[in-house]
């Protein structure tokens, strides 16, 4: 029973899915191709609507009558049991029907205002006497006159049902042939507004036979088919449908259309089939193929009472007045048995009367025409919302998104539910959500893997594993291409490195393994303090720290590896001249000169198409590189700007010079990196200090004399372990010459250097 036009609808409206995915994929890139290909697939099965997607819709609406059932306050529908007792009372079905015709006219006289019967009569009564005159083969001739003169059984149903208002149960069939055809019957009269039901209703090849004299008897005739969904449940029922070419009502709106008395019933539709049908002045909703969505309260034995106790008097009329009247059975051995969401099993007869107090309480569920193409809406607003929100952001906020949008979908489909008797599915929306969300959140992990290690790629030679790692953890602190940021560099440099070439003149893979053991604790240093090496230019190492994770302490941090490079440099050498001894061969100790500078500069990767490096490009790189330069001048190991000074101000140094380098008019002031945080607090550290400022204050004011002097009790106060031999002798030349042949008047102090 497919109601028509459903399939080629969903072909369609597949078909330009299909069409609008292509031109998404060839406007997007592939991940978000990816994404609305899922989503679109989502659309295209809700509007397909296979079993289990209904199946799934179903349950949900079932969970919501479980938790909310239709209250009932008063029952204006009776229920006359064929129960056990009664076949026990009357005998086995079907009964003779001079029984019914003596229930019809008891109820009609106890004031019942219709009475539907749920029972069907395809064929005569065997037990009417005329039908007996021609069974007994043994009865006398007298016998069988006065047996064929008397009335026969289904004349008196009929003649009873004539004096009241008797609604007869019809059953559609779905094989042609079988019965009685639909034209013997009276079809329904159906107005209809907004055009024609007929392609959107169940429809039904012919009936079961119905006895033509009691059909004629009838005050009508309604459908009894209420056919279960997939799962074995009853949900919907049909108000009218299509059998052999003609209309006819079910059992429940053809009551009512007695009851009221009306002779045609009105039907309205829309573009996409059935909305309403009117009774009892009121217009029901039904869905698009005509049938009702239930609302079910569940079973209520005071619905029931038993036809043997009303037959016998134990009934008062009062039960039965006013009230419509069904007659139908709930004996397990005649098989109307029914699965509703609420029950497992209720006879058929009370589905009847729910559907009945949910029409004339106003309390029918209704699932409108727009229901599929609001969800398929909702479906596809928040599949996009997911798209281009959740691939933005994080996986906390991406959770918090997925989470409020379920949360809604599940809160307005419950709220509508219980509020406005509306079915609004959130299923499929949610089913899409969570499935985007799913496949968000895998590609994002791929994506973050991917970029994980290609950042491990590049970084695993610039920086301490430790650092790549947190670098591919956050991959948001490093900028590709360049960005401008606050770092400290330091270029390191070996001293006479062409005089300890030549002694490897004959064994260069000798220099080679004397390089990478110098290179190699050096460039430990670097990167245990969070610097990262920038490159090796022969004996040479540039690094920069702040870049590319962020770095508040860059410039102590640059200055305490410097310290760790002597250090080792030191160790280095210690061994270098163990393994000379032993070797017999003369041992050249290794010194290096270090530059610290600070400042803004841009870092990232910088290089050609074909070939990049990260580096840092800027005016404090040249100016660090300058620095490391004039620490063969000044004799000192580690030179730094004024800028890292300023950044570092808790750490041992001391002002060396006020220097205009090579390329440079603006002098900078030069510092020696002398200790760490412990020797900056000595005592005699800063002693030592302040005779120093003196002898430069001195310096520049050229008080020879006095320099010379304070040069001298700086000597004596040096802290022990720190060589500044060659800066004390560098400044007594230079007052030496000074001395005899004086600056300019105009001399500001500052030393301009010659030499890069």
């Amino acid at each position: 029973m497919t109601p028509p036009a459903e399939d080629r609808r969903s072909k369609r409206f597949s078909g330009s899915l299909t069409a609008i995915g292509e031109a998404f994929r060839t406007r997007l890139s592939l991940r978000y191709s990816f994404l609305f290909y899922v989503l679109f697939t989502f659309a295209a099965l809700r509007v397909a609507d296979p079993n289990l997607v209904k199946l799934v819709r179903h349950k949900v609406f079932d969970f919501y009558q479980t938790i909310e059932p239709r209250k009932v306050n008063n029952f204006p529908v009776v229920i006359a049991d064929i129960d056990e007792p009664s076949l026990k009372a009357y005998g086995q079905w079907p009964w003779r029907r001079t029984l019914l015709a003596e229930l019809i006219g008891k109820l009609t006289r106890a004031g019942a205002i219709v009475i539907g019967i749920d029972v069907l009569f395809a064929e005569k009564d065997r037990l009417s006497p005329p039908a007996l005159a021609h069974e007994l083969p043994k009865l006398s001739a007298g016998a069988k006159k006065e047996l064929e003169a008397m009335p026969a059984n289904d004349t008196v149903f009929a003649n009873a049902m004539r004096r009241s208002r008797v609604v007869l149960g019809i059953s559609g069939l779905q094989e042609p042939g079988a019965g009685e055809t639909a034209k013997n019957l009276p079809a329904a009269k159906i107005a209809t507004v907004g055009g024609n039901p007929t392609p959107f209703l169940v429809h039904y090849a012919d009936l079961i036979p119905l006895v033509g004299e009691l059909a004629q008897a009838a005050s009508g005739v309604g459908l009894v088919n209420i056919v279960p969904a997939s799962d074995g449940v009853v949900r919907q029922a049909p108000a009218l449908a299509r059998v052999g070419g003609r209309n006819f009502l079910s059992l429940s709106i053809e009551l009512l259309r007695v009851a009221t008395g009306a002779s045609t019933t009105l039907v309205k539709l829309d573009k996409n089939g059935v909305t309403g049908i009117a009774v009892a002045g009121a217009l029901l909703p039904l869905d698009r193929n005509g049938q009702f969505w239930l609302h079910f309260s569940g079973h209520k034995q005071q619905r029931f009472i038993s036809i043997r106790d009303f037959l016998e008097g134990k009934i008062p009329p009062q039960r039965v007045a006013h009230k419509i009247v069904l007659i139908g059975t709930t004996a397990v051995g005649l098989h109307d048995l029914k699965a509703t969401p609420l029950d497992a099993a209720v006879a058929g007869v009370e589905v009847h009367a729910e559907l009945i107090e949910s029409i004339l309480s106003n309390a029918l569920l209704v699932r409108p025409n727009y229901a599929t193409g609001l969800e398929l809406m909702v479906l596809v607003g928040v599949g996009l919302l997911l798209i281009f929100t959740v691939q933005r952001t994080g996986a906390v906020v991406g959770v918090l998104i997925g989470g409020a949008v379920a949360v809604s979908l599940v809160g307005l489909s419950w709220y509508l539910f219980a509020e406005k008797n509306l079915l609004f599915d959130f299923t499929t929306p949610m089913a899409a959500n969570f499935v985007l969300y799913s496949c968000i959140v895998v590609q994002k992990f791929y994506n973050e893997e991917r970029s994980k290690r290609a950042i491990r790629s590049a970084f695993s030679h610039y920086l301490s594993p430790e650092l790549v790692e947190k670098l591919a953890e956050s991959p948001n602190q490093l900028v590709l291409g360049g960005e401008t940021k606050t770092i400290t560099i330091m270029f390191s440099d070996i001293r006479q490195f062409s005089t300890i070439s030549e002694g490897f003149a004959g064994d260069p893979q000798a220099l080679t393994r004397l390089m990478n053991r110098f290179l190699s604790p050096l460039s430990d240093v670097i990167q245990n303090t969070s610097g990262t090496i920038d490159k090796y230019i022969g004996d040479a190492i540039m690094a920069f720290w702040n870049a590319p994770l962020n770095d508040a302490d860059h410039a102590e941090h640059a200055c305490l590896a410097a310290l760790g490079m002597v250090e080792a440099l030191a160790a280095l050498n210690h061994q270098l001249e163990t393994e000379a001894k032993e070797a017999g061969r003369d041992f050249i100790p290794i010194r290096a000169g270090i530059g610290i500078n600070s400042g803004d500069c841009v870092v990232g990767n910088l290089g050609s198409d074909r070939r990049f490096n990260y580096s840092a490009l800027g005016d404090a790189v040249n100016l660090a590189s300058r620095i490391e330069g004039l620490t063969k001048q000044y004799g000192v190991t580690i030179l730094m700007g004024e800028s890292t000074a300023r950044l570092a101000p808790h750490l041992a140094f001391a002002e060396v010079d006020l220097v205009r380098v090579v390329g440079k008019d603006i002098p900078v002031r030069i510092y020696a990196l002398l200790g760490d945080r412990s020797l900056a607090q000595d005592e005699s550290f800063h002693a030592f200090l302040e005779v120093h400022e003196t002898a430069l204050q001195s310096y520049r004011s050229q008080e020879w004399a006095d320099a010379i002097r304070a040069l001298a009790r700086v000597e004596e106060l040096t802290p022990q372990g720190l060589d500044l031999s060659g800066l004390f002798a560098t400044y007594r030349a230079r007052i030496r010459e000074y001395a005899v042949s004086p600056p300019p008047g105009d001399w500001d102090g500052v030393y301009r250097s010659e030499k890069k």
